[in-house]
């Protein structure tokens, strides 16, 4: 097994101005000094090459679940309304499905030949992915080709968006010092939030300047436009980046794993079930509460399109600030404490959160989004350093990839399509909140039979 060099704190590295998004210097530094010959512009550069793919990976969810309604009118003109919708947010499940492949796939690479070469190629397929979603034509046009190629589009931008979010948590683990993994890893949903942020603030000012026949002719296309130079961004800090220093002292001993995959499976197939039921809850949840909610405001409770990107865009980014604290609270308590906090807060309040979102009252709906995403992120800014430290290093970035981009192809990519179904089917505006209690319980029941990972060396 690998240990860790001064896994006490000494193998680490300071965020100091990674992006104008982040400033968490006085959290890091307390953790020790970073590995020897790290200076601080490689320090910033760590921080700021696993921020980036998260935020043009979110971006674009984002802009595609806040302007549903615009692309359903764009692909599917000839659906009702709400037959169509069902139909956008399939599309955008079915792009899920293939995220499971692409995790075995990413992971392998990342486990076998480095994080840095895989996460160096996943944001360049990922981001021209996006970029080519503002130049499909409309179903006015071609026809069928139109949601087929979009079908093909959003199955790539899938794949390769697969190994991010766990490549990156391991990057950053990797160069943490021992103390303050969990503030390190909070980077990454921080990264998400704040794609979702701007993607709001996008469809937001979108929404309000055009008018309906402005947005299903070329509005709805601008956002993914800068899916382009953001990924080039990324790939040019990545490419230019150390390898982890766990990951190269692996190297250097030769027994990195020949088929990291299998032997997950084989030596490690406890920690991989608890880690899919312990994603379950922030699958579900942060597409329910981050993404689909301006549609279940504008569609589902009347709310106006403006009035619903607003409250959401208010709501993300206190979830950016609540991310960091989060991650400094799993530092100091542990991530189980933290993470079955926020699976019974759920089971709690979510149904009553729902309830009051139908008063109407927009101050109403911008607290409960409050809220929600303040009980989200204790899960969201735990569950990174949780799942990175419950593999050993040889099969981190596939365990992480396996497990959480199963539970996401499942029940994440699925969530609004399920919400929109159990409205139509139950006729319960509350559908959602149960479906969300539900994916609670059963994190609470893997989190709870599994280990304490925090204070661990990294093996």
């Amino acid at each position: 097994m690998i240990q860790r060099k001064n896994s006490a704190g000494g193998s680490g590295v300071h965020a100091d101005s990674a992006t104008s998004t982040l400033t968490i210097d006085s959290g890091l530094q307390s953790g020790g000094p970073g590995p020897a010959g790290i200076d601080s512009k490689t320090r910033n550069k760590v921080v700021a090459a696993s921020f980036i793919g998260n935020f043009v990976e979110w971006f674009d969810y984002a802009v595609y679940g806040y302007l549903a309604v615009t692309i359903t009118a764009v692909f599917f003109p000839e659906s009702d309304p709400t037959t169509g919708l069902m139909l956008t947010f399939a599309l955008f499940a079915v792009s899920f499905f293939v995220r499971p492949l692409g995790g075995f796939v990413w992971g392998h690479l990342g486990d076998k030949i480095g994080r840095r070469e895989a996460l160096s190629w996943s944001i360049l397929i990922m981001s021209a992915a996006t970029f080519c979603m503002a130049f499909i034509p409309s179903y006015n046009t071609i026809g069928i080709w139109a949601p087929i190629l979009l079908l093909i589009i959003r199955v790539v931008q899938g794949f390769s968006a697969s190994g991010e979010y766990a490549g990156a948590t391991a990057f950053l683990v990797e160069y943490a010092p021992a103390n303050r993994r969990g503030l390190y890893a909070a980077v990454v949903p921080a990264s998400t939030a704040t794609g979702l942020l701007l993607g709001s603030l996008m469809a937001a000012v979108l929404t309000g300047l055009l008018d309906a026949g402005q947005m299903e002719s070329w509005g709805w296309r601008l956002p993914f436009l800068l899916a382009a130079p953001m990924g080039l961004i990324g790939r040019y800090i990545r490419t230019r980046l150390e390898e982890s220093p766990v990951f190269t002292e692996l190297a250097k001993q030769e027994t990195a794993e020949a088929t990291p995959v299998s032997s997950l499976f084989k030596n490690h197939w406890r920690q991989l079930i608890q880690a899919i039921g312990a994603v379950l809850l922030n699958a579900v949840g942060f597409y329910v509460i981050l993404s689909y909610m301006p549609t279940y405001l504008s569609k589902e409770l009347g709310l106006a399109e403006a009035a619903s990107y607003a409250a959401t865009t208010v709501a993300l980014a206190t979830y950016i600030g609540f991310i960091f604290v989060t991650g400094m609270l799993s530092d100091k308590y542990g991530r189980k404490k933290v993470l079955m906090t926020a699976s019974i807060l759920f089971v709690l309040l979510t149904v009553p959160a729902f309830m009051l979102l139908d008063t109407g009252n927009f101050l109403v709906i911008v607290f409960v989004q409050i809220l929600l995403g303040g009980m989200l992120s204790l899960n969201d800014g735990t569950l990174p350093s949780y799942l990175a430290e419950m593999f050993p290093t040889r099969v981190r970035y596939s365990g992480f990839a396996v497990s959480f981009n199963l539970s996401n192809a499942l029940f994440g990519g699925t969530a609004p399509f399920v919400a929109t179904v159990l409205i139509a089917t139950s006729g319960s505006l509350l559908a959602p909140g149960w479906y969300l209690m539900a994916a609670a319980v059963i994190s609470l029941v893997a989190v709870a039979l599994s280990a304490e990972t925090s204070k661990k060396p990294l093996a």
